[in-house]
């Protein structure tokens, strides 16, 4: 049996009278790669919030990488686990700092501190892997979405993460850029065999060919989890979005429609 990446058990997240998550429970094995669905406002991000560290449950235990919160310091916890938002915004600074700044978790490189060569060597590596070798000198403000995007994640995975999560990196995309980015998402899970991820879509089609594992949430509980030909079912994406719902696969992709129209 794997090893979890990820376990949450009996997770529930108040703010004052609203339910954010209500007893979640889920276990991600190391080395998989999941997809998030639900509609706004059902829990996604809070849930990865936790998944990174950056917030406790009101109840219910949550272990990450074999270490317990509240019996781990998860400032340490934090340093195998890479984060990309495309809300995080930088100063102007070019592609290969941004990703360099990922080894201090700063927004920006810190004054009076500087990379190593192997730091440096990781840094060409990340960028490579993510197709940005030929756009290390861009500025952040001269980027894509689609450039941004990969520039985020290779920042999130120069620290070497053995968890990385992905909230709606495909947010803003056109469709070359969607596109682009799938590729890299497929890419990067087959070269690095021991990356667990978790990446949060609103989108049937932006869940990567490479996606192992599904969670669907709604109203703050899990509506259905588990292996993608288990959970992505027309019945449950019409329970998921109360509509009638028709399912295509092309090329290991999925695509919805509007079964009634």
């Amino acid at each position: 049996m794997r090893e979890l990446a990820l376990n949450m058990a009996g997770v529930t997240v108040r703010r004052g009278e609203k339910l954010l998550l209500d007893d979640i429970c889920l276990s991600i094995p190391q080395g998989s790669h999941w997809a998030v669905l639900g509609p706004n406002g059902a829990g996604k991000t809070t849930m990865l919030k936790i998944a990174a560290t950056l917030l406790y449950p009101s109840e219910g235990t949550v272990d990450i990488l074999g270490h317990r919160f509240g019996r781990v310091d998860t400032r340490e916890l934090r340093k195998t686990i890479g984060l990309v938002d495309p809300k995080q915004r930088f100063t102007n600074l070019p592609a290969h700092e941004i990703v360099l700044s990922g080894l201090t978790a700063s927004n920006g490189l810190l004054p009076r501190w500087s990379a190593s060569v192997s730091e440096l060597e990781r840094c060409a590596l990340m960028l490579e892997l993510v197709g940005m070798t030929a756009r290390a000198d861009r500025y952040w403000a001269d980027m894509s979405q689609g450039e941004k995007a990969r520039t985020l994640i290779a920042r999130a995975l120069i620290i070497s993460p053995t968890l990385l999560l992905l909230d709606e990196p495909t947010t803003g995309l056109d469709l070359p850029g969607r596109e682009t980015l799938l590729s890299v998402i497929d890419g990067l899970r087959a070269s690095l065999p021991g990356l667990t991820t978790v990446m949060i879509t609103h989108h049937v089609e932006e869940i990567a060919a490479s996606t192992t594992d599904i969670l669907m949430i709604k109203d703050a509980r899990i509506l259905a989890s588990g292996t993608v030909s288990e959970v992505m079912t027309p019945e449950n994406l019409g329970a998921l979005y109360d509509m009638s719902v028709s399912l295509e696969t092309v090329r290991g992709r999925w695509f919805a429609f509007d079964a009634l129209h």
